[in-house]
């Protein structure tokens, strides 16, 4: 049919550009933050892009439906003033009759939706923890530049000269803040260092050569001190450096469904499953809220209709951090979705029958 044709093409262009749009500002940010964290050496710079593409999928599944909706907004809205929609509405097609056209496109988009959800972004942040894992955000020793004080965490770390391997390090100064009040800070002064490997240790472990070893008390008139020969340094990464996210949003469907008695899988579980339909949703509240006179401009009611297909994405959330608390159960998500739809179809309705209670109200008047 020539008007589904011409409308699957108007929203599915429009749609593309939004989406496109909207992932470079998201990503953009996510971008230079990364950036920034491989600038200062503690992310090795050739997995930049590879992390932005794991993370893709995830950022898609709130991306996706959102650019949809500005779409069919859009899209509608350009057939209200540009005379279209009386041209079709003369020719005896009405909106709800175009909604129709749109549902099989609606239901690819509802599929891709749904393996984002599924498939793809638990998959992306699998390969995204892999990939952090193995690589690692690089601190203590990994930092270290000749002839530089870096800090990392509660460590300084200073050396003289590095090999080009990093395994080897002259002229080293250590300072290590203590951890609590009573603790002392460390500082250790040696002439040699070199980077050990330990099998399954993600920690620094270094053997210093020829040094002293001095433990210094804030605030107190006293201090110890050390010699030593050789002495093996081993520092724990900074977990406040690593890049995390959570270990249910990474989980198969198999793996949440053996674990579904538990709230915050039940919550993530149910995300998944219902999360989709917000395709539908919004193509009701699209058609619903899209009604505008040619002088109001197709802009008119776009961004009130943006705030309230957003209010339930927010919704949407709130209801899976009140699954993981306890504090509701899995049928929250349907209702809610339920809600949506039965307003859109109600405001749809109210439009139609606005001009009959003016025209009553006006006899009755009379």
């Amino acid at each position: 049919m020539i008007i589904r044709r011409y409308l699957v093409k108007q929203v599915v262009s429009t749609s593309l550009v939004v989406i496109g749009l909207l992932t470079m500002i998201m990503m953009g940010g996510r971008l230079i933050k990364y950036f920034g964290v491989a600038a200062q050496g503690r992310l090795d710079a050739g997995i930049l892009f590879s992390i932005i593409g794991y993370r893709l999928p995830e950022f898609l599944t709130l991306i996706l439906p959102l650019g949809f909706f500005i779409a069919l907004m859009l899209v509608f809205g350009r057939l209200y003033v540009d005379h279209e929609m009386a041209v079709l509405n003369g020719s005896g097609v009405s909106r709800n009759q175009l909604a129709r056209l749109l549902l099989p496109m609606t239901v690819v988009y509802l599929v891709v939706q749904t393996c984002l959800m599924v498939w793809m972004g638990p998959w992306g942040l699998r390969e995204f923890e892999k990939l952090t894992s193995t690589q690692a955000v690089r601190t203590g020793f990994d930092l270290v530049r000749p002839k530089e004080f870096i800090s990392s965490g509660p460590y300084t770390i200073y050396a003289g000269s590095l090999s080009e391997d990093r395994k080897n390090l002259k002229d080293i100064f250590f300072y290590q803040k203590g951890n609590q009040p009573d603790k002392p800070d460390v500082m250790i002064l040696a002439k040699e260092a070199t980077r050990v490997e330990v099998a399954n240790d993600t920690a620094n472990v270094v053997d210093l050569v020829q040094g002293r070893r001095y433990e210094i008390y804030p605030n107190q008139p006293r201090y110890t001190q050390a010699e030593f020969q050789s002495y093996r340094l081993r520092l724990e990464n900074d977990k406040d450096v690593k890049f995390e996210s959570g270990d249910v949003e990474a989980l198969s469907m198999s793996k949440l469904w053996e674990k579904r008695d538990d709230p915050v899988v039940r919550s993530e579980l149910g995300w998944r499953v219902f999360g989709p339909f917000v395709i539908i949703v919004a193509l009701m509240l699209a058609v619903a809220l899209s009604e505008v006179s040619p002088r109001q401009g197709r802009y008119y009611r776009l961004i009130p209709a943006i705030f309230i297909f957003a209010s339930l994405i927010v919704l949407l959330i709130a209801i899976k951090t009140r699954i993981s608390k306890e504090e509701l159960d899995i049928w929250a998500y349907p209702v809610v979705l339920l809600v949506y739809a039965i307003a859109a179809a109600v405001f749809a309705r109210k439009q139609k029958l606005a001009p009959k209670f003016k025209r009553s109200i006006q006899r009755v008047g009379l």
